[in-house]
Formats: structure tokens, sequence, C-alpha cells
């Protein structure tokens, strides 16, 4: 049976139309590769692409849309609120179908290898495919951003896994590796205090003695006039989006703020709303099988 193989890059990206399409570009009418989604924000600065496809036209998708990015994204001129270090800032491989974790790690690798030698670009390996224990968690590899990456690669403990041991001077550094499923939520608040947001996401994230599976930060939407708790659930099983949108809502309940909306980054697994709509809802006994559509896929 065939292999499929997820991808969700991440590109320092979400102002410029025309620098977005001509990335985007790169995973239409490909053979092999089906294009599922793609967003962008303007605060963020970013654009995030899902895709999926078979496991070598996945890798020469990415290496061309690598240096797409390299030749459109300048971070010598990019501002905006979510931290990056690349112009191809991050791009994860999720095994979907007939693919282990291992298969997926040896893709991230050859891409990395290949985008390495083609852009002069320096890769890390982060998560599932990381060189070393410290370069797992994605916030301690793109920890200093594009500005104090010249100084970060001067530690012999971030040296890149490939390409030059220098950044790139427009494009920084990608970081690429293998993971499961993420979930990319963000909870947006009534109020402008960017230093309550940072509160509130310090106390939700893992890190802070909140919750397991939650990375979290704090965001000035300026555009919306408010601020947002953005956070990545790294296993929706055990940290459940319900979950992270009630200990938002309740710690910003602390500071008299209601929340105004959330939003969800890319595409969600059917399991996440099922458990959502499960304790909202009170159904008894109610699981993915209970779902109409699902059952007419079986």
């Amino acid at each position: 049976m065939n292999q499929i193989v997820e991808c969700v890059p991440n590109f320092s990206e979400g102002r410029d139309t025309a620098k977005m399409e001509k990335i985007i570009d790169c995973f239409r009418g490909k053979e092999g590769i089906k294009l599922l989604d793609y967003s962008h924000d303007t605060d963020h600065n970013r654009m995030v692409i899902t895709a999926i496809g078979s496991p070598e036209a996945m890798k020469m998708t990415m290496i061309e849309a690598i240096g797409t990015a390299v030749q459109e994204i300048d971070l010598t001129k990019h501002q905006g609120q979510h931290p990056r270090m690349g112009s191809t800032d991050v791009v994860p491989f999720i095994p979907v179908r007939n693919m282990s974790m291992d298969e997926a790690i040896k893709l991230a690798k050859e891409v990395a290898e290949e985008a390495a030698i083609r852009f002069n670009l320096p890769m890390y390996l982060y998560e599932k495919a990381a060189s070393a224990a410290h370069r797992e968690n994605l916030a301690e590899v793109r920890k200093g951003q594009f500005e104090g990456l010249t100084k970060k690669m001067e530690d012999p403990l971030w040296k890149p896994d490939f390409g030059p041991e220098t950044p790139h001077p427009t494009a920084g550094a990608t970081i690429i590796g293998a993971r499961n499923y993420l979930v990319a939520y963000n909870v947006n608040l009534r109020s402008n205090d960017l230093e309550m947001a940072r509160a509130i996401a310090k106390r939700v994230r893992h890190i802070g003695g909140g919750l397991r599976f939650c990375k979290a930060m704090g965001v000035d939407l300026k555009e919306k006039n408010m601020v947002q708790v953005s956070m990545n659930l790294t296993d929706y099983t055990k940290t459940s989006v319900y979950q992270a949108f009630e200990m938002v809502k309740m710690e910003a309940a602390r500071y008299g703020v209601s929340v105004a909306g959330s939003e969800v980054i890319g595409l969600l697994p059917l399991g996440v709303l099922v458990d959502t709509a499960n304790y909202y809802l009170g159904i008894d006994d109610f699981t993915i099988d209970r779902v109409l559509e699902y059952r007419m896929l079986e």
C-alpha cells in the first residue's frame, strides 16, 4: 500500500500576497502531493501550509519550497509577533499511513541535507529527528531567533546538523524534523495588555507549571487591538483543546478579562472535535463512530 506523510511547513511571511503565492505554488498541481490548507496572519507575519503526499514527492516539493522562501523572504526586513529563525522556519513531517516514525525521520534528514547543499542554508534537526537531547524542543532551537543566530552558532552545542556554520545572510537557518500530530490553537482576549497575555501563557504552559502537553506565549494582535495566548498542544489526547481553552479563560477572569474567541491554525484531527463536543455537551458514550460522515467513509 502507498505511504502517506503529512508536512506542515511554517514560512516567515504573512503580509506579502505575491510572495506567499509563490511558495504555495510549490505545492499546487504536483503529482503525489495534495495541498490541504494554507493560512497566514499579518500580526504573526507567518504562513502555515498543510499538505500530504508520498515521501518522495514531498521531499522534492519541500526542497523547492525552501528554495523559493530563500529567494523571496529577507529576514533582515522581517518583523512579526511570532518567533522565527529562518525564512522557512520549521518543517515537521508527520507519518500518516503505512509509514513509521523512523521513516519520517529519514525523510527529514534527506530533505535537510539536500536543501543545505543546494541553498547554502544551515539546517537543524528537532523533535524525533533531533541529533541531541537539547535540540528536541523547538523553542530551545529557535531561542535567540534570527537576530541572535550568528552568536548562537558560535557555540559548539549549536552547530547546525547540515550546511554552513554561519547563518544565511537573509534566510537564517531552517529547523526540520519529525513529530506526531500537533494542534495549533490560539485564544484571543478582550484586552490589549500584552504583559497580561504573557503572564497567562506562562501559567498555562507546561514549563510554567500548567498543562503537560502545552506550549504557550502571549502575542500582541495590533490589527485587532487585542492580545492572544498562542498555543501548541503537542499531544491532544492528553492535553485537550477544551482544557487549554478553559484554563486560559479561567486565568483571564482573574484580570477581569473575557475571551473574544479562538482560532485553529491548519487542520484538526476529528478526535479533537469529538472530545470537545463530548465535554461541552455532556453526551454519554460519544465516540468518533457516532459521526455520520466518518461512518460513510468506512
